[in-house]
């Protein structure tokens, strides 16, 4: 395990994360060195070379020698594009580092800040490779003072959020803001395939001058051969990301909440191969002829053929059809891997994207946080009637492999609900049930799905009971905002001791008295409950609950749901 690296690389839309993975694989004997940065080889369906973006996470490992050891490299090449966002946050949960690439000429973007909040809120650790220099010195024709200010302004960019995010986490054990000297920042051009960091300037004794020479001369292919970007990326994940050793006693407390002093934290901590398998899934996705495979992280044991584990949430066990490791497009099947790594096996039919499997019952892990909600819900109908039972498993499968999509099928219209981050993501989902699934289908006009909020407490409304006996009052006021975000981030939920809700809400700011009041959480709603020394209220409470979840699911202005109330 000391000598396995598992590292996401990320970035904003089109900064170049898949033309330098293509370099990492060219660097690595796995493609050839003349077509990588045009191959494109992470982006395996054919939508993707299509659309020249990444849309889904894509697996690779491959090996590299850095000062004579053999390095196990797990890559996991992330789409950039806001709308498929949700891959990001899940490939972050079975990685320890995140190569950030940034645009020189951009510079640090929205979607860029993204990213590395996603990384830093699952413990993975950032370095920073700042792409398409070559285009400071051909279009923008810097000189070399300019082109240094402006990298220089960009890595200060990355560092400011990097703080910013860090500020508030106490099991970070050492400053993770980036710099040239330490070597966790390096530059490059991923289309012409050269690169440097300060190790590889004092090992080559190449400088910026130099650099900027060749790069004039147009003599691209001697700067590359000179300065090799792979080698320079791949040196600096082997020296700059922690191994799994290193990184799992830091990120175990952080998503799993079992008891840290059990044999099971133990052997999570230890990275123990011989320990009881703990695997979370981070990624369902289909292969025509395997079936489903379910992608991720090997936290303890040694995951192999025929083992029958208990997946979280469901009853029984599911049966280890086949290993393998995923090599781009391709899924190479092994008979065993061990802890540390990340793994994909087929016959696991329950588990979604965050379920934990083990092979003893065990706490499961934290679930995945997708901070952004589907915005966006488009109608979907077969357009022959014959097809409409294969469309509905298709629906939930689509479910299954993407949580950021939510499938409803409205039983009054017969309509087939589906909602997404954006227009593209809702595209790409019916182009691949067209294309893949061969189902015809028509899809409604995409409409943005909005959220209702009182603005300030409403006045006392009373209702009374059939019998007229009994007579209940209900006033409605819009909730801190910051007790909104602990809801949605999953910091408070009824799923919680009391005492844990209780003390997590009077951190978000709710006072005391009313903390220990709370009787139901729906959504980002809360209702607390007043009343004092009343008999058998509790016997109507589940009909005052389902009254007012389908209020909130309805709101009063225009039907649609209401959040913060």
């Amino acid at each position: 395990p000391e000598n396995i690296r598992n590292i996401a690389i990320a970035a904003h839309v089109d900064h170049g994360k898949t033309t330098l993975s293509d370099n990492l694989l060219a660097g690595a004997g796995m493609i050839s060195q003349d077509t990588a940065g045009e191959q494109l080889a992470m982006d395996t369906k054919e939508d993707e070379q299509e659309r020249g973006i990444t849309i889904d996470a894509a697996n690779v490992s491959m090996t590299h020698e850095y000062e004579d050891t053999n390095h196990l490299i797990n890559l996991i090449d992330t789409p950039g594009h806001v709308d498929f966002g949700g891959d990001v946050t899940r490939a972050m949960r079975a990685v320890d580092g995140a190569l950030v690439v940034v645009d020189a000429v951009e510079g640090a973007m929205p979607q860029t800040e993204t990213v590395l909040r996603q990384a830093l809120r699952e413990g993975v650790k950032p370095t920073l490779f700042i792409n398409k220099v070559d285009r400071l010195i051909s279009e923008l024709q810097e000189g070399p003072q300019e082109m240094q200010e402006r990298l220089l302004s960009v890595i200060a960019d990355v560092n400011e959020l990097i703080r910013g995010m860090a500020e508030n986490m106490d099991d970070i054990p050492e400053d993770w803001t980036v710099s040239v000297e330490d070597g966790t920042v390096g530059f490059g051009s991923a289309l012409y395939k050269w690169g440097v960091s300060m190790p590889s300037m004092q090992r080559t004794g190449m400088d910026f001058a130099d650099i900027m020479e060749l790069e004039q001369n147009d003599e691209r292919q001697e700067l590359h051969e000179r300065t090799p970007l792979s080698d320079v990326v791949l040196d600096m994940v082997c020296e700059h990301f922690p191994n799994p050793v290193d990184a799992q006693p830091r990120r175990v407390p952080r998503i799993w909440r079992g008891d840290p002093e059990s044999e099971l934290a133990d052997t999570m901590r230890m990275v123990n191969e011989d320990g009881e398998v703990v695997f979370m899934v981070t990624d369902i996705s289909m292969d025509p002829h395997a079936g489903e495979i379910a992608t991720g992280r090997v936290f303890s044991g040694t995951l192999e053929k025929g083992q029958e584990l208990y997946v979280s949430g469901t009853a029984g066990k599911n049966r280890i059809q086949s290993v393998g490791l995923f090599m781009g497009s391709e899924r190479e099947e092994v008979d065993r891997v061990p802890a540390g790594n990340i793994a994909s096996v087929t016959g696991l039919r329950d588990a979604i994207a965050g379920s934990t499997v083990s092979s003893v019952e065990m706490t499961p892990f934290e679930s995945i946080e997708h901070i952004s909600e589907p915005v966006i819900t488009k109608s979907v109908e077969a357009q022959n009637m014959d097809d409409l039972p294969k469309l509905i498993e298709t629906l939930q499968q689509v479910a299954k492999e993407d949580p950021t999509i939510q499938i409803e099928i409205n039983e009054d219209t017969g309509e087939h609900l589906i909602s997404g981050q954006g227009e593209l993501h809702l595209e790409v989902i019916t182009q691949r049930i067209r294309d893949n699934q061969g189902i015809p289908v028509i899809t409604g006009e995409p409409i943005v799905v909005f959220r209702e909020q009182p603005q300030e407490a409403s006045r006392e409304v009373e209702g009374q009971s059939p019998n007229r006996h009994n007579k209940f009052y209900l006033t409605v006021e819009p909730m801190d905002q910051d007790i909104v975000d602990a809801i949605q981030l999953g910091e408070v939920s009824m799923d919680m001791p009391e005492l844990e809700r209780r003390e997590a809400l009077q951190e978000a700011g709710m006072d005391k008295d009313t903390s220990q009041n709370v009787e139901d959480i729906h959504r980002t709603n809360i209702l607390i409950d007043d009343t004092k020394g009343i008999q058998h209220l509790n016997e109507t409470m589940e009909l005052v609950l389902e009254g007012l979840q389908e209020a909130l699911d309805d709101g009063p202005l225009a039907a649609e749901p209401v959040q913060g109330s």
